[in-house]
């Protein structure tokens, strides 16, 4: 019998195709530590981003055919080098796109109308000095409407977060490693007609000095992608939202664009020191947070969970 680990988790519903094609699934949490004993026992490993799956672990686990990350980022696991030694990695790229997409306008329209901070100061609301005082401190938001959409990174969830930022009246700049490439924005109208428009992408420079709110969806490679350079080209007032990996931003060049008044505040989902993310960031009045939720739906989890099954038993079948 085929035996899974899955050592972050999988959803019961791909638990379940995986166990009715004759699989074993093994959800028991196993520390890293104990990682090259435990998978002495397992053809695959299932992670997502907690479980790191380097080198020697691969070279300690002769059994091992298959790694399959739930989710996007392949950054905690050395994929090239699994792959030299005949070993299947697979991920699910566009399970949980939508999720992070809609997670990013939450942030955005949580820094746009101070939600984030204002939600906790209204304990005191019941007293009315203080519901007046908060009602004028929070009395300038911003509509969405009119504004521009900076994209960093136009891939599956890039060009979700266009999707919304259009429906939603926004400009839409993105950046993209193929520069000035045409995509092709897909919506759905009122009638429930499909049309198109034709989206190009521009110089990184020409978005940071337009936008008003900027989504990053690129791959951390071990450096910041996104620094004081940046910040100092930023439209002054915009926001920047990283829902992609900890460590695409330099988080003390965001502080510093945070004191000087440069942003109007930014919408963190990760983190470079997590799970022990910076407080200063964590408690800082224009800074909306979450835990690394961005693919934490029931529906984006529920899919994953169907592709990482299929994709197995398609491998394992073969």
């Amino acid at each position: 019998m085929i035996r899974i680990l899955a050592n972050d988790g999988i959803e019961a519903d791909g638990k379940l195709l995986l166990e009715d094609a004759g699989f074993e699934v093994v959800t028991d949490k196993v520390p890293q530590d104990q990682l090259p004993i435990a998978l002495q026992e397992f053809d695959g490993i299932l992670v997502r981003s907690a479980t790191k799956v380097r080198q020697s672990l691969i070279d300690a686990c002769p059994r091992l055919k298959l790694i399959g990350r739930g989710g996007v980022g392949l950054d905690n696991i050395d994929v090239e080098y699994a792959r030299q030694k005949g070993i299947k990695v697979i991920s699910t790229p566009a399970a949980s796109s939508r999720s992070v997409a809609e997670l990013v306008f939450a942030h955005i329209f949580s820094i746009a109308r101070s939600l984030h901070i204002s939600n906790r100061e209204m304990a005191d609301a019941h007293q009315a000095e203080v519901f007046k005082k908060l009602k004028s401190k929070y009395a300038q938001g911003v509509e969405l409407r009119g504004k521009t959409m900076g994209i960093l990174g136009y891939g599956r969830i890039g060009q979700e977060v266009g999707l919304i930022a259009h429906g939603l009246g926004m400009t839409i700049l993105p950046v993209d490693v193929q520069p000035h490439k045409d995509f092709e924005l897909r919506l759905i109208n009122q009638a429930d007609l499909r049309i198109s428009q034709r989206v190009t992408t521009v110089p990184l420079n020409e978005m940071l000095a337009q936008a008003d709110f900027i989504s990053l969806h690129v791959p951390y490679d071990g450096h910041p992608v996104f620094g004081a350079d940046e910040f100092s080209k930023m439209k002054p007032g915009a926001t920047l939202i990283n829902a992609a990996r900890g460590g695409v931003v330099d988080e003390l060049a965001l502080i510093e664009a945070l004191k000087s008044g440069r942003l109007r505040g930014a919408g963190l989902d990760t983190f470079e020191n997590e799970p022990t993310p910076r407080a200063e960031l964590l408690n800082h009045p224009l800074v909306s947070v979450t835990p690394h939720t961005g693919a934490s739906t029931l529906e984006a989890q529920a899919q994953i969970g169907r592709e990482l099954a299929d994709r197995i038993i398609e491998f394992f079948g073969s």
